[in-house]
């Protein structure tokens, strides 16, 4: 059963998805037999799917739609984790079919779908209502949309309604960015569109505006007054994997940074929106990232930082350099951490950085938000056996574990006054129970209520690119001289710490690595741990 937070939240919506077919285009890969298809599941067994609803798969696999409804049901037995109910897998057993073929066949695959929507549609009573998920190479994002449209299945009309979810990356920079805007705007309106990051299903970032906002005890010292600065983290504990081609032509930077980590961004800084519709929200989450000061290149030498991971050792077992990863270039440049200094120049934020990071084979999978305080005045103790005073700091942690914690001072039990640090926990799985989800039921939820709060606008996919942008810039100009520069298994580089350490900070990493000998770059890239864990210049 998926939580309660979740039922109760998508309850307490009080909107009902109305009957609609859901076409996935790219239906016989990773990400709709992984996530997409468990969502699913998981929504018709809170009840909040349609009972008038139906799937269409569409790939470039020749299939029958029963070939494609056995692996429908071989994906449910093998990703629902708590085993699947066999009523729910002939339901969707009923209700699911295939069409496959070329997709630059515009008149064979793309006429054989219109003629299964309408069969579809009239078998099972479902009014025309469509929504498409494009589960596809961005490079096919126009080029679906318009044969989609071409053969008037785009069409709004007689009250029915379409929609088109675009998986990230959304471009690979700004200029290719604003050219897939305005490709699409030419095709459908913009409320036609649904940019999706699947971190913003995660119940602790929808959570960020309800801890600000619904709770009166935070929202006064959620500024520069007394918040000293502000870290995101986003550690992936895994390499590159499967996934050498794409991210050797993306790197960290683009694969992370414009779009989940610019979202916590935003949700953290952003002003109290007027209402929670969609475009007050973001509105506000725009504003901020117009307010991000650009970088000048000699802004990007001190505010931006990259790194490669070498060979180290991770739960005991030795783990390959990234340049010797499966369909990764021997003498790759590409970068696999990414750590920036923010800046944002507004009332509210002057002068409190920002700072974010983000990168494989890091020390354990770990992404958070962590909300540092300034410390308190000391006068008061300074003839007690205090030393220092503890500062306070909240944190949001948004994976593996979702919950909240409250870092603060307390005093150690004893006749002298002494003080020691105090964690208050809470955590979502001891609250609420189990959560069964993927992290994308309440964003295809939204999408069937025309709820786009969660999903990103154009302006707001652009301002991210423009941030962006300058920093790649710099970075393909000078390309780096020391990679690798951090041991698989650490934090990251050095350069990652000495950013933070030139403003007198230091990264809260919550979990410490372990302590070895003195690390040196080795032969072929090979990279050992030193007591730091980091590498040796």
């Amino acid at each position: 059963m998926i939580n309660s937070e979740f039922n109760l939240s998508m309850a307490e919506t009080k909107k009902i998805a109305e009957p609609c077919v859901m076409v996935i285009f790219g239906a016989t890969g990773d990400l709709t037999k992984r996530k997409l298809l468990p969502a699913l599941y998981n929504l018709a067994k809170e009840d909040f799917l349609p009972h008038k609803f139906a799937i269409i798969g569409v790939g470039r696999q020749e299939l029958t739609t029963q070939d494609f409804r056995q692996q429908v049901n071989d994906h449910l037995r093998e990703f629902i984790t708590d085993g699947p109910d066999e009523k729910l897998l002939k339901w969707f057993d009923e209700r699911t079919y295939y069409t496959g073929g070329d997709f630059d066949d515009d008149r064979k695959l793309f006429g054989d779908l219109k003629d299964l929507m309408g069969q579809v549609t009239a078998e099972h009573q479902i009014p025309e209502n469509y929504f498409y998920y494009l589960a596809t190479p961005p490079d096919l994002f126009a080029k679906v949309t318009s044969k989609i449209v071409r053969h008037g299945l785009g069409k709004e009309e007689n009250g029915n309604w379409r929609r088109f979810i675009y998986e990230k990356p959304f471009g690979r920079d700004l200029e290719s960015a604003k050219r897939l805007n305005a490709d699409l705007l030419k095709l459908v309106k913009e409320r036609q569109i649904y940019r999706i990051d699947h971190y913003l299903g995660k119940e602790t970032v929808q959570n960020i505006l309800v801890f600000r906002f619904g709770n009166s005890i935070f929202e006064p010292i959620w500024n520069r007054n007394f918040i000293d600065h502000i870290q995101i983290t986003v550690a992936e504990k895994l390499g590159v994997e499967q996934r050498g081609g794409y991210y050797d032509s993306a790197g960290a930077l683009r694969d992370m940074v414009p779009n989940h980590i610019l979202q916590l961004v935003t949700l953290t800084a952003m002003e109290p929106p007027v209402s929670f519709e969609a475009d007050s929200v973001r509105d506000e989450q725009a504003k901020i990232l117009q307010a991000i000061q650009p970088f000048s290149p000699a802004d990007v030498l001190s505010r931006a930082v990259r790194g490669q991971y070498g060979e180290g050792v991770e739960d005991g077992r030795t783990v390959p350099a990234y340049r010797g990863e499966d369909k990764v270039a021997p003498q790759s440049n590409t970068e696999t951490f990414a750590a920036l200094k923010l800046c944002i120049d507004n009332w509210r934020w002057a002068d409190i950085p920002f700072y974010v990071r983000t990168g494989k084979r890091m020390a354990t999978k770990h992404s958070t938000i962590v909300i540092q305080f300034k410390r308190a005045p000391f006068v008061l103790f300074r003839d007690t056996s205090i030393e220092k005073l503890t500062t306070n700091r909240i944190v949001l942690h948004i994976q593996p574990d979702e919950g909240i914690t409250l870092h603060f001072g307390a005093k150690i039990p004893g006749p002298i006054v002494n003080m020691g640090p105090v964690d208050m926990d809470f955590n979502y799985l001891d609250h609420f129970g189990d959560q069964v989800s993927t992290g994308y039921e309440r964003l295809l939820f939204d999408c069937m209520i025309g709820d786009a709060t969660l999903f990103q606008r154009a302006d707001m996919v652009e301002a991210s690119w423009r941030i962006v942008d300058s920093v790649l810039d710099v970075w393909r100009a000078l390309p780096p001289r020391d990679f690798p520069d951090y041991a698989a298994g650490t934090w990251g580089p050095p350069d990652s710490d000495r950013m933070l350490e030139a403003d007198g900070r230091t990264w809260k990493n919550l979990i410490e690595e372990p302590k070895t000998e003195e690390c040196e770059k080795g032969e072929g890239g090979k990279v050992e741990k030193g007591k730091s864990g980091k590498v040796k210049k």
